[in-house]
């Protein structure tokens, strides 16, 4: 018997090995090529990150896997931070754009398409000074030309556009359109996708495939990859972003307490307090202040850590009344029920990241969001510096309201419940890449996402091809050398012991 199984598995492995030397075409197996490359500027309210992709240059194939090869941060603030600063916004992408050029070889240089996309803080600089908006996008476009790169332009995206480029970052990470196959063949696997919930520093995007009736045009995007069709539903939040809620908050208890001059602050943890300049609090088209004050002013705030106060506070910046449409998230915006997973990055990741730290639990449920949320309100600032000596006291200030944030933005306005909200993946990566709208914008405006669905073949290197053949060769091997043993123990056996 032990006889039989031994060479049963031999004849396997020998078949195996005919089948794959029949599928993989000669012409596939060559030396790797060269690969192209592809720069994205992610000009957001508070920073900007220069992000390089890279993709094999095999002009057989048309497109190849696209990934993140580096990226790099920029120094100072966003790019809009800089208006009215002649030259501001420009200058401060020279450090990352150097980078670029020693990361990328010479020869690729003419070839490197550079995009850059700025998202809610240049929208909201346009809506108020377009001027000074143009202005900055102008400087920064000068001064990307003056690279040894293709420069394909300086926009500014839509909220919805920012929304689908995420999505298509996180299927297009996740394989959800298509799937790298064994033997070097792209498959169509069908598989669901995943929403995408995105939360920076101006505002919030939400963006998943729906079969519902969208009611309101404005929230649908129809797309077709790879021979499938997607309806999706997207909507952006423009002041609803991690740093605009903190200032839409300090104005809000500015004018419930009624003081220009100190307020206590419910958010922030007890035994913190500092004070910062009045101007600094209305600078901003999301807070809109009818009464005059003085920019210059003092204003003394004294942190309370009060979870219930913080709680009623943030939800106060929310309208959850008032919907004209069957259903809607809030603000009056329609919204269809929630289906199948979801990916929550940027700053839904960092806080959620920050809340299971501190809390020392896993949070899958609404409970736990709020059992932590409530954790880190209760903790006074000392406590904080003591557990968490490596963070900034700014983001150990703020992290309270951060967490209220995510429990009322999830739980509240997008509709997660029990069943619902442990489908979130909170994620920084994806597959070694930084997840955001970035690469989705890339792969569109460069054309890499095919409309329809075509058999492509992946070559295989000669360094694969060399492995996958030694070690079928050994197993080979070694399978012929282990029939050999049992074959002379069972003569030895017959011919010694009769």
């Amino acid at each position: 018997m032990q006889l039989q199984i031994c060479a049963a598995f031999v004849i396997l492995v020998i078949s195996f090995i005919g089948i794959l030397l029949l599928v993989i075409n000669p012409e596939d197996v060559k030396e790797s090529a060269q690969l192209m490359y592809g720069i994205v500027l992610d000009a957001g309210s508070t920073h900007t990150s220069m992000y390089i992709y890279k993709w094999p240059a095999d002009k057989k194939n048309g497109t190849g896997i696209v990934s993140q090869h580096n990226e790099c941060h920029v120094k100072g603030g966003g790019i809009s931070s800089y208006a009215g600063v002649k030259g501001g916004a420009a200058r401060s992408l020279e450090e990352c754009m150097e980078k670029a050029v020693q990361e990328i070889p010479q020869s690729r240089h003419k070839l490197t398409p550079v995009y850059l996309g700025a998202t809610a803080g240049m929208r909201l600089l346009n809506m108020t000074k377009p001027k000074e908006s143009d202005e900055v996008l102008k400087e920064v476009g000068d001064k990307l030309r003056t690279y040894p790169f293709s420069f394909k332009g300086a926009t500014i995206l839509s909220g919805q556009e920012e929304g689908a480029y995420g999505w298509v970052t996180v299927n297009y990470l996740l394989e959800k359109y298509i799937k790298y196959g064994f033997v070097g063949q792209w498959l169509s696997p069908g598989r669901d996708t995943v929403g995408a919930l995105d939360l920076g520093g101006a505002s919030t995007q939400i963006t998943f495939v729906t079969k519902q009736t969208v009611e309101n045009k404005d929230n649908l995007m129809k797309l077709r990859l790879y021979g499938q069709d997607y309806q999706i539903y997207t909507q952006s939040f423009l002041c609803y972003g991690r740093d605009q809620v903190l200032l839409r908050l300090l104005a809000h208890l500015i004018t419930t307490q009624g003081s220009d001059s100190s307020i206590v602050h419910p958010c922030y943890p007890a035994g913190y307090s500092h004070s910062i300049k009045l101007g600094s609090v209305f600078d901003t088209p999301c807070n809109k202040r009818q009464n005059p004050f003085k920019p210059d002013d003092d204003l003394q705030i004294k942190g309370t850590g009060n979870y219930n106060q913080c709680l009623g506070n943030v939800t106060h910046l929310f309208s959850f009344n008032n919907c004209s449409y069957s259903k809607c998230s809030f603000d009056g915006v329609f919204q269809p029920n929630i289906t199948g997973d979801f990916m929550a990055f940027s700053a839904f990741f960092y806080t959620h990241l920050f809340l299971q730290n501190a809390a020392g639990i896993t949070i899958s449920s609404p409970a736990h969001l709020e059992d932590a949320a409530r954790f880190v309100c209760n903790m006074s600032f000392q406590e904080m510096q003591k557990k968490f000596p490596d963070e900034g006291n700014m983001h150990l200030r703020d992290y309270c309201a951060d967490s209220i944030l995510l429990r009322v933005l999830l739980i509240d306005g997008y509709g997660f419940s029990d069943l619902s909200f442990p489908h979130i993946s909170f994620q920084g990566k994806a597959e070694d890449n930084s997840v955001g709208w970035s690469l989705g914008y890339m792969l569109s405006l460069s054309n890499m996402l095919p409309a329809e669905n075509v058999l492509l073949r992946k070559a295989l290197r000669t360094d694969a091809w060399r492995a996958v053949t030694f070690f079928f060769s050994a197993l080979l091997i070694a399978s012929t050398l282990f029939l050999l043993r049992s074959y002379y123990r069972n003569s030895t056996k017959l011919c010694c012991y009769p």
